[in-house]
C-alpha cells in the first residue's frame, strides 16, 4: 500500500483527501507539525507528498527544496496561486505536478495515481548507451564514462525517452506525454526548464551539446 503524506493546513481539505485516499486503498498521513515537515517526511518515508504552498512557518517551496535535497519522492503541489510563475517556480523547486484550488477530488487522485504509476511501476529494461553516457532502467542509474550522474525524476525521464529514440527527433509533445501524460500542468516553459537543467548536468560531466534542438519540432541526441 502506498503511503501518502498530506502537507495541508486546511483541515477540511486535508481530511477530504485522507478520507478519499482510503477508498483508493492508499495510506494517508496528515502532517501534524508544520514546524518540522522534514522530520515527519523522514519518519514516514512516503511514496508521494501532497504539498500546499501557503503553510504556517515555512511555505511549501521551502519544504519541497528540503525534501529534494535528500529524496526524489514525487511531490504534487496544491495551491490557489495557480499562475504560470508559481507553477514554473514549483517545477524549479522539484515538484512533479501542480493542481489549482479549488479542485475536483477525482482529478487529484487521477494525478496522484499517474505519479505513483510513473514513479514505481517502471519495468526492467536493457541498458542504454550513447557517447559514454549509460542509463540503466533496471536501477535508475545514470553515468558518464563510468562517473555517476545525479538526475531528477523528470530529467531522467527526458533522457530515457531520448535514448530510446536516439536515431530520431523526439517531439516536444512526446516528451511532455512521457513526463506528465495529459496533465494540464505541462507547458512549453516547463519542458524547456527541465531540458535546460539536463543539458547543464551533461555538459558539466563532459558531454557538451549532446542534446540538440530541432526548432519547431523537438530534441535529438547528437
Amino acid at each position: 500500500m502506498y503511503r501518502i503524506l498530506i502537507v495541508e493546513d486546511d483541515p477540511g481539505i486535508a481530511s477530504a483527501i485522507a478520507e478519499r485516499a482510503g477508498v483508493w486503498e492508499l495510506e494517508p498521513h496528515v502532517i501534524e507539525d508544520f514546524h518540522d515537515v522534514l522530520s515527519e517526511f523522514r519518519a514516514l518515508a512516503p511514496h508521494l507528498v501532497i504539498m500546499d504552498i501557503a503553510l504556517p512557518f515555512f511555505n511549501g517551496y521551502h519544504w519541497c527544496r528540503k525534501i529534494r535535497a535528500e529524496s526524489q519522492t514525487p511531490i504534487l503541489f496544491l495551491s490557489s496561486a495557480a499562475d504560470n510563475l508559481n507553477m514554473i517556480m514549483a517545477m524549479d523547486m522539484g515538484a512533479d505536478d501542480f493542481l489549482a484550488k479549488p479542485f475536483d477530488l477525482e482529478l487529484l487522485f487521477a494525478k496522484m495515481n499517474a505519479l505513483l504509476r510513473r514513479s514505481y511501476d517502471f519495468t526492467a529494461a536493457p541498458n542504454l548507451e550513447h557517447r559514454g553516457l549509460r542509463l540503466s532502467a533496471a536501477d535508475g542509474s545514470v553515468s558518464v564514462n563510468g562517473v555517476s550522474l545525479e538526475l531528477s525524476k523528470n530529467e531522467y525521464r527526458i533522457l530515457l525517452v531520448l535514448l530510446q529514440n536516439r536515431d530520431k527527433i523526439v517531439s516536444r509533445e512526446k516528451l511532455m506525454q512521457a513526463l506528465w501524460e495529459t496533465d494540464s500542468f505541462v507547458d512549453e516553459n516547463t519542458l524547456s526548464v527541465n531540458v535546460g537543467r539536463l543539458r547543464r548536468k551533461l555538459s558539466s560531466a563532459g558531454l557538451e551539446d549532446v542534446i540538440r534542438t530541432k526548432f519547431g519540432v523537438g530534441y535529438y541526441l547528437a
